[in-house]
């Protein structure tokens, strides 16, 4: 039978992250052992891990094409391996599958995270006793565990990850085939034509989405995320609510609730999202034969927060994923926050943060695997690059001391929220964005470019104004000063700078002293 991956996505580390895959060129059972204990201890609850036989590794990658194996020798393979499983203990037993790849036989064994952790396996396979130790994966090598180790993986042993716990009242009624079917036609595991007239419970049982005697079975919570077409009876209010407040006080609002399997409310809501908030905007620049493209929002950050989101989110919590959609920013919001090591000292300190403990190692598979998420700790930097390649101003990442709450702050580009109102009320005066007049924008700019005679940051510009210090009140106020020349960024090769300034230009000087000869 199939495993529910894509077998060449696997081998070239495209859904599982490198500490998760071992590749052996030849047999080696003691090694093979070692590995199988060390993925079902699962000390960083990544869901466990692949073992590949026959091909080669090179620094944590494969050798390809393939060495491959005898295939005379894969059913010997497949009959030692069921030897090894009962040298470790508790009883453990992964499952198996030969494929042909790029023309050679290899043998895969899917090695999910024990269900009675912690596991220890012999020292070796010598005659006689051998003394037993506790195998832990440290990068892509596998360890014997020690010290602090022995202890976390006996705490772990209390703790089973919420998705990938039996649901208590669900059975397999709901469970949909036509869900999953679907999830391994998308994935092109070779599982999906098989699936067709094999038993259901067996089905089930080779996606690791149920549990229990025959007599008995029950689905897993993951299962019922993924293939329940009404998740929300099981999770209350597992969905996602996207709220577009149309004015900044919020009080006229439009919203839209997105229900069903968690990776199909998760693509609607980015269809969605994209279709009717994202925006690409051209300017043209002065002196410059090709204009300038931006977006309002970079999609590829929204995508990649909202997609956080539903990976880390606690499905035990009676807590939606809320999406509000400003105008002059996008917040998502979702419960609790993040895993050690991230907090919210290290947040604020804006350095790279990489979380290599997962809330829910099973949902992060299956997004993985449907490449809705990269799962290695690349969702911050993915998010920080899509705004600063976008030009616009660094997201906003938070969290309370105790981490009861992760938020997203995604501002809009300065330059979008002048430009996607037509009608731009500055001093009573209507105007255009194409054009905007010199006498429309006199009364407010003339005390602003007297002031900017110093370099001023934008905080102290428009607390001089009289205005808040608002994204909407620098594109009404000073945005215009620099369209007309009149105003200049102190460092324009990082417009978004945390030390940017703004000063009067000679031609600003100039206006200036026309309009107060004028007046």
């Amino acid at each position: 039978m199939g495993l529910a991956i894509n077998i060449d996505e696997l081998i070239n580390g495209q859904v599982i992250e490198w500490e998760r895959l071992e590749f052996k060129q030849g047999w080696n059972p003691e090694d093979v052992m070692h590995t199988m204990c060390a993925f079902a201890n699962d000390i960083h609850n990544w869901g466990g891990g692949y073992i590949i036989v026959g091909i080669e590794e090179q620094h944590g990658r494969p050798v390809l094409p393939p060495a491959g194996l005898d295939p005379d020798t894969i059913d010997r393979m497949q009959g030692e391996i069921t030897q090894l499983c009962h040298r470790i203990d508790p009883h453990y037993l992964p499952r198996l599958q030969p494929y042909l790849f790029n023309g050679r036989h290899i043998l895969v064994l899917y090695c999910p995270a024990g269900e009675i952790r912690p596991y220890t396996a012999p020292a070796s396979l010598g005659h006689g006793p051998q003394p037993r130790h506790h195998y832990i994966r440290s990068g892509s090598r596998t360890v014997q565990a020690k010290g602090d180790s022995v202890r976390r993986l006996q705490e772990l042993a209390t703790r089973i990850p919420y998705d990938d716990r039996v649901h208590p009242t669900a059975s397999l009624r709901d469970l949909d085939l036509g869900l999953i079917r679907s999830f391994l036609g998308e994935v092109k595991s070779d599982l999906f034509e098989e699936s067709a007239g094999m038993p259901f419970m067996n089905l089930c049982r080779l996606m690791n989405i149920v549990r229990g005697a025959d007599e008995a079975l029950r689905p897993l919570n993951v299962g019922l995320l993924f293939f329940s077409r009404t998740p929300d009876r099981f999770f209350p209010r597992t969905w996602i609510e996207v709220v577009i407040r149309k004015d900044e006080a919020g009080k006229e609002f439009a919203e839209r609730y997105f229900k069903g399997p968690i990776h199909v409310q998760l693509r609607e809501a980015l269809d969605f999202i994209r279709t009717h908030i994202i925006e690409e905007r051209v300017r043209k620049e002065p002196g410059q034969a090709e204009a300038s493209r931006f977006y309002n929002f970079p999609f590829a950050a929204v995508e990649e927060a909202l997609a956080n989101a539903v990976y880390h989110k606690s499905y035990e919590l009676g807590n939606p994923i809320e999406v509000q959609i400003w105008p002059d920013k996008i917040e998502i919001l979702s419960f609790p926050g993040p895993v050690p090591p991230v907090t919210a000292e290290l947040l604020a300190q804006n350095i790279r943060l990489v979380a290599r403990d997962y809330r829910n190692r099973r949902v992060g598979d299956f997004l993985k695997e449907l490449h809705l998420t990269e799962g290695r700790g690349t969702g911050i930097p993915t998010i920080k690059k899509a705004m600063e390649v976008n030009g616009s101003p660094a997201p906003v990442l938070e969290t309370d001391d105790q981490c009861t709450y992760f938020l997203t702050v995604l501002p809009v580009h300065e330059l979008a929220s002048v430009e996607a109102s037509v009608e731009a009320s500055v001093e009573g005066v209507e105007v255009s964005v194409e054009g905007v007049e010199v006498s429309d924008i006199a009364s407010s700019m003339a005390p602003l470019l007297r002031y900017c005679n110093l370099p001023r940051t934008r905080k102290e510009i428009l607390t001089h104004l009289g205005l808040a210090y608002h994204t909407t009140n620098y594109s009404r106020h000073i945005l215009p000063g620099i369209q007309h020349g009149w105003l200049a960024m102190t460092d324009s090769d990082k417009p978004n700078s945390p030390f940017q300034r703004y000063v009067v230009t000679e031609k600003g000087k100039t206006w200036l002293s026309e309009h107060d000869e004028e007046s």
